[in-house]
This record gives structure tokens, sequence and C-alpha cells, in this order.
């Protein structure tokens, strides 16, 4: 496949990746009216759940689960500030 294609490729992939970041936006910012202090909104036991079932879901799609875990450690750290900003601007 020629280079160009592959970038056209991977610019669908990019766009369809950020029209599913903003529907996880959008439930991050439903959950953040549900939670009730800061610990519910920074629970690294719920974290730790999502980023296990991450790496086996990569390991699954043939994706290296070291980078699954690192992109999502990073993706879930920025909503949890999106998260916390929301909290605290509802008490």
């Amino acid at each position: 496949m020629e280079l160009e294609r592959l970038r056209k490729n991977i610019d669908q992939l990019d766009s369809m990746i950020i029209s599913l970041l903003a529907k996880r936006s959008d439930m991050v910012a439903a959950a953040a009216t549900l939670k009730k202090n800061e610990q519910g909104v920074r629970d690294p036991k719920r974290v730790e759940q999502v980023i296990e079932k991450v790496r086996a879901k990569a390991v699954e799609s043939g994706l290296d689960p070291e980078i699954a875990e690192k992109t999502y450690r990073t993706l879930i750290d920025c909503f949890i500030q999106k998260e916390m900003s929301l909290f605290k601007r509802s008490e």
C-alpha cells in the first residue's frame, strides 16, 4: 500500500477515535454528577480495573499491551482532571 493511502486510512481512524473520545467525555461528565466526593472521582481501584481490561483487549486484538496501557493511563488522567473540574463546580 502506498504511503498516501496509508496516511488517508490513518486520518480516517483518527477521526473515528476522536468521535469515540467525545462520547467517552460525555459519559465522564454524566458520571461526575453521580459521584459524592473526590475519592469517587479519583478511584485508583477503578483505574486498575480499566487498565486490566484494556491490556487484555489489546492482547486479544494484537496490540502491544504496553502501548494500550500507556495510552489509557494518559487518557484516564485527562478525564479525571475533567471530571474533577466538573465535580468541584457542582459543589
